[in-house]
């Protein structure tokens, strides 16, 4: 069925009809449109919620970082910071493929139905034009019968009136005839008329209103047809990114689940743990017997007085008492032993990892000056002289710093494992040093350069002949072994213990293919050789 036969005379019902489906559209684009805003502004508050709580991040030396539910809730903050990507996402697909899509589409579709409107008005004034030409030669056709009527009467009653002359007679007779001829040329021209009307009304109704309405019908399928697309994309644009929107989620999970309260709390106690020995009991001071104060020194469990300025307050150690903020100092004496010395080691790591990129940086000086030198079209050797020389000075500034921590982590009791370097890299002997006192570059030590930079470990792990084993251990935890010095284990593995816990929180152990560093010593369980 179509409309051009069965709506032959609803013209004005099917352009309303076409002219209501393009508004139908124009409404969905709208409706998707604030649908867009909406998701982008909710992309924009979730960014924003990200940021908020995410632009106060601490820095990797501060203790929060390591924590488990602590980098749990920044990887949170990264998911919803992905998750509203995503949303911003469906906002772009929504916008390009259904609003300008669709909006391009109705431009199209409103100049076509304007185009066949036009067509049918056409049609219309052509048919309307033509009646009126019929209705003009009708109604001259009647005028001229009329007369030619009168004219034959007024001849018939001229011929018998016995007064009229044959003049007036023959006169009638002529005017008569010339009525009855006028009248018969405008009867074949109404008939000529009529014949052209009915032929054009025939074409208008059964041929060109019925094309024109049959596209209008068309026209409307096609926007039936991309609107109900429309609606369909409204879904699948959101399900396109569910995808990733579910790895967003379960990334969220997944933070949940990597948050270790028992590891969380070993960290706490490994960045917080003073070295302290509790406060021995306090004697009783008889002062019936004159005595003004009781020698602490004999008493049970009472800490030696030491130079350290924290153990000497230990006496007056209250747990939960204010401290006031101590000065601090370069060597880290301001903090409790345990403290200080992970805070030495730290500083001194940093000033082997900075010394070598200047003792690298001067090796290539070295290496471009000696290849200027062979070829100088290459370059002046004496435009490096300024570097090599502040490189040197740099070094020497470095290797300065260097000793002077490593002398305060002595005095603190460290075990002396920060990383070092090769002999070749700090002494002051020409034969062995890449670099002579003058800064100039020397072949004669030039380093492999697959050499590893660093000594793994201090001089117990140098030692040729490994020391024999006191004991076992068995991991209650996983370790990862991060950090220089340490070594990863896994839940259960069983290591051997070579070195007992010096009262600092590790112990040293190596496994069976030789493998050694330490461990928290809280992570395992220990059994030593009897």
């Amino acid at each position: 069925m179509d409309w051009g036969t069965e709506l032959w005379d609803q013209c004005d019902i099917i352009e309303k009809h076409t002219q209501s489906g393009l508004e139908l559209v124009e409404k969905y684009v709208k409706f998707v449109k604030e649908r867009t805003e909406i998701e982008q502004n909710y992309a924009k508050q979730l960014r924003n919620l990200s940021k908020k709580y995410n632009q106060k991040r601490s820095s990797k030396d501060e203790p929060e970082c390591r924590l488990s539910s602590y980098q749990a809730f920044l990887d949170i903050l990264t998911e919803m910071n992905d998750y509203a990507g995503q949303r911003e996402l469906i906002a772009e697909n929504l916008m390009m493929n259904i609003c300008i899509d669709l909006t391009k589409y109705l431009q199209e579709l409103k100049q076509e139905r304007k185009t066949y409107l036009m067509d049918a008005k056409k049609a219309q004034q052509s048919l309307e034009s033509t009646y009126k030409q019929l209705d003009s030669s009708k109604k001259r056709f009647e005028r001229e019968w009329r007369e030619a009527e009168r004219a034959a009467q007024y001849a018939e009653k001229t011929d018998q009136d016995i007064n009229a002359t044959k003049a007036d007679v023959e006169k009638a007779k002529q005017q008569a005839h010339m009525r009855a001829h006028v009248a018969d040329e405008c009867k074949n021209d109404y008939a000529a008329q009529l014949q052209k009307y009915n032929k054009e009304q025939n074409q208008f109704y059964f041929s060109d209103m019925p094309l024109i309405f049959n596209k209008l019908q068309d026209l409307d399928e096609r926007r039936i047809q991309k609107l109900a697309q429309g609606y369909m994309l409204f879904s699948d644009t959101e399900k396109h990114v569910m995808p990733i929107i579910g790895k967003c989620l379960e990334g969220i999970t997944k933070a949940g689940t990597n948050v270790n309260e028992k590891n969380d709390s070993m960290i706490v106690i490994e960045q917080n743990k003073s070295g302290f020995e509790r406060p021995g009991d306090l004697e009783f001071e008889d002062y019936s017997q004159g005595i003004n104060r009781a020698s602490s020194d004999s008493s049970l469990g009472t800490p030696k007085v030491s130079i350290d300025p924290w153990k000497k307050k230990t006496n007056n150690f209250w747990l939960f008492s204010k401290r006031s903020k101590p000065t601090v100092t370069e060597d880290f004496a301001h903090l409790p032993p345990e403290q200080r010395r992970k805070r030495l080691q730290q500083k001194l790591d940093e000033i082997c990892k900075e010394l070598q990129k200047e003792v690298d940086q001067s090796e290539a000086l070295g290496k471009m000056k000696d290849v200027y030198e062979k070829n100088p079209q290459m370059g002046d050797p004496a435009s490096l002289a300024s570097q090599i020389n502040q490189t040197s000075q740099n070094i020497e500034r470095l290797r300065g710093e260097q000793s002077k921590y490593e002398t305060w982590l002595a005095e603190a009791g460290g075990r002396g494992d920060t990383l070092r370097y090769k002999a070749h890299s700090f002494n002051n002997n020409g034969a062995n040093d890449v670099h002579s006192p003058d800064g100039a570059y020397s072949d004669e030590s030039t380093p492999d350069p697959s050499q590893a930079i660093y000594a793994e470990f201090d001089d117990d792990f140098e030692d040729e002949d490994l020391a024999a084993p006191i004991g076992k251990c068995t991991a209650m935890y996983n370790f990862p072994g991060a950090s220089e010095g340490t070594i990863a284990m896994q839940e259960g593995e069983v290591l051997a213990v070579v070195e007992e816990d010096k009262g600092d929180g590790w112990t040293r152990v190596r496994r069976n293919n030789g493998d050694e560093g330490y461990i928290p010593t809280s992570y395992v369980t220990i059994t030593l050789n009897k």
